[in-house]
């Protein structure tokens, strides 16, 4: 209720055919927003966007091929809409997206770990790609949308993608989104630096009750189906989501999270913010690795 109109805006929302996703969409479309859904597959895009529509008769929805986990999907995307909106076009972005705790380490194309490479790797090449397209202006931004997860993880430069040991939920997953709250923090130092308009915010859902978990083992399932109880819906998920993206009350390099107990429930607040995520050589340090691992230099300019 407290959303902005977003009439005349240009939103792209990835992980929008279920979960905080697609409330997000759905809201950004219902306020006026034109929004891309990027999806892995169309037939579930397509479905999506039907139920938005059922509920915003008005919706102005665009579908696209695009699977986070693999980089040339990615970069064939990016170049799609670069040629379809061109420079300066693209007033939100929101990295979404994401699969969570598969219960053997498996592998892209490219050999890059899937969790990491979906959750982190793909979500920074396709900003790096489509940065050219963001308005440089107030109201510009790019949300990263990370997870209560980030709080307990530790990044392992030498085990990034899980090389030495693999831990499905409390390792792999828990270092990719740790890994989104570190690149939000540091794309947000290098836009200040720039002197740019557009703002790097990031959010997490709390614990919320999406199909993440749809690939974790049977054993991982039965704890997530009794612990079913602690979680909020999808739709309450996503409003930190949503706060970040449209709040004139959010801030450049903030981060947002449910006000309850543990980050678990509640209405958007500012969010814990682990140390690491301050540091400005780590920063650097995933950022180098990040252009090393996708072939795909990013310079931040204004």
């Amino acid at each position: 209720q407290d959303i902005p109109s977003q009439e005349g805006r240009l939103a792209l929302v990835t992980g929008a055919t279920s979960g905080i996703g697609f409330h997000a969409a759905k809201e950004l479309a219902r306020r006026g927003a034109t929004v891309i859904m990027p999806a892995r597959d169309m037939r579930k895009a397509r479905e999506a966007a039907e139920q938005i529509e059922a509920e915003v008769p008005k919706a102005r929805l665009y579908l696209a091929k695009l699977d986070l986990a693999e980089f040339d999907s990615v970069r064939e995307f990016a170049g799609h809409l670069r040629q379809r909106y061109g420079t300066g076009s693209l007033d939100l972005l929101v990295n979404n997206a994401g699969i969570m705790a598969l219960p053997k380490r498996t592998l892209n194309s490219r050999g890059v770990e899937l969790q990491i490479a979906t959750n982190y790797f793909g979500p920074f090449l396709l900003t790096a790609l489509l940065f050219p397209l963001m308005k440089e202006e107030q109201g510009s931004r790019i949300v990263t949308v990370s997870s209560t997860m980030a709080r307990s993880a530790h990044l392992e430069f030498d085990n990034l993608q899980s090389e030495r040991r693999y831990v499905p939920h409390g390792g792999a997953y828990a270092q990719s989104k740790l890994a989104d709250l570190i690149f939000a923090f540091e794309l947000h130092r290098r836009l200040n630096a720039a002197n740019s308009c557009i703002a790097s915010i990031a959010a997490h859902p709390g614990w919320a009750l999406t199909d993440i978990g749809r690939s974790v083992s049977p054993g991982f399932r039965i704890v997530m189906n009794l612990s079913r109880p602690l979680f909020q819906s999808a739709e309450a998920g996503s409003l930190p989501l949503l706060f970040a993206a449209t709040s004139p009350n959010a801030q450049k390099g903030g981060y947002y999270g449910p006000d309850g107990r543990n980050e678990a429930k509640g209405n958007p607040t500012a969010a814990f913010e682990p140390v690491i995520t301050k540091d400005a050589t780590v920063g650097r340090r995933l950022w180098d690795e990040s252009e090393r691992i996708t072939g795909m230099q990013f310079v931040v300019l204004a």
